[in-house]
């Protein structure tokens, strides 16, 4: 029988431990987790599109994006300038490379091949070291280079490396004079004159048993100054400074049989850029 509205209710009240958890409390964890769930979907967005973006180039001019490309492809990894230099000139004039282009890079090409030249065994005699000189130097600068370079590479200089008037070594020794450039930068280029530094490496000595001065390395930066002359980059002063020389590194040095042997197999280069 359906109990009156009319009568009293009984209400049965539960221990504390035992009475149900609060929903509210259920409520409001579910909004917490939503708004973390939003923020790291934020973050993740964010760094999905700046991944993106960092292969983009800059906005700006186009040339200075490819002159970045070609400048700095290697500079980015640390490796500093990267290699440069126009196609190889052709021609040469008594050996030695000529008709370089009309531009920073064909200047840079010409100084590194007449700093060859110049560090060559060939500067200790005269006859080919007034070749060299004439087929290098501007032609109203020659004479001045000439006299300068008769009095730096004969005399006291070829007795020093114990060769005799005419640059020609000892019986059963070979003298060696190389020069390897590894870089040039140019300095204060115009399309009439410029500066170019080229860093080189060096070999110089008397190869063989009985020699009293053993092949070395060396390393040093010369200065060359060029002028256009109309039809090419010719020579009209250099100086010549120590280093920059790296750290030396363990090879056992070779014997004196052994360098010998490479410097008679071994030919020098001629175009050296």
């Amino acid at each position: 029988m359906p109990l009156s509205d009319d009568q009293p209710h009984t209400r049965t009240r539960l221990p504390v431990g035992e009475q149900p958890s609060s929903q509210p409390s259920l409520r409001q964890a579910r909004p917490l987790r939503t708004l973390l769930t939003v923020v790291l979907v934020i973050a993740l967005l964010v760094l999905a599109i700046s991944i993106a973006n960092r292969g983009k180039p800059a906005p700006g001019n186009g040339n200075a994006g490819r002159s970045a490309d070609r400048a700095g492809a290697t500079a980015a990894s640390g490796a500093g300038p990267a290699p440069s230099g126009d196609q190889p000139v052709t021609a040469t004039v008594n050996g030695i490379a000529s008709g370089f282009p009309h531009t920073d890079q064909g200047a840079q090409s010409a100084a590194a091949n007449y700093a060859v030249a110049i560090g060559s065994a060939d500067m200790f005699r005269t006859d080919t070291r007034h070749t060299i000189v004439t087929t290098i130097a501007d032609p109203a600068a020659a004479p001045t280079l000439q006299s300068r370079l008769d009095q730096g590479f004969g005399g006291d200089t070829v007795a020093r490396y114990g060769l005799d008037a005419q640059g020609r070594a000892p019986k059963g020794l070979t003298f060696v004079s190389r020069t390897v450039p590894v870089g040039t930068k140019s300095v204060g280029y115009t399309d009439a004159e410029t500066k170019v530094e080229v860093w080189c490496s060096g070999l110089t000595g008397l190869a063989g048993e009985r020699s009293m001065l053993p092949v070395v390395a060396s390393w040093f930066t010369l200065t060359l100054s060029l002028r256009w002359t109309g039809s090419d980059w010719k020579l009209t002063d250099y100086t010549s400074r120590q280093g920059p020389a790296p750290m030396p590194g363990d090879e056992q040095a070779a014997t004196a049989e052994e360098i010998t042997g490479a410097v008679q197999q071994f030919g020098g280069f001629r175009y050296a850029r």
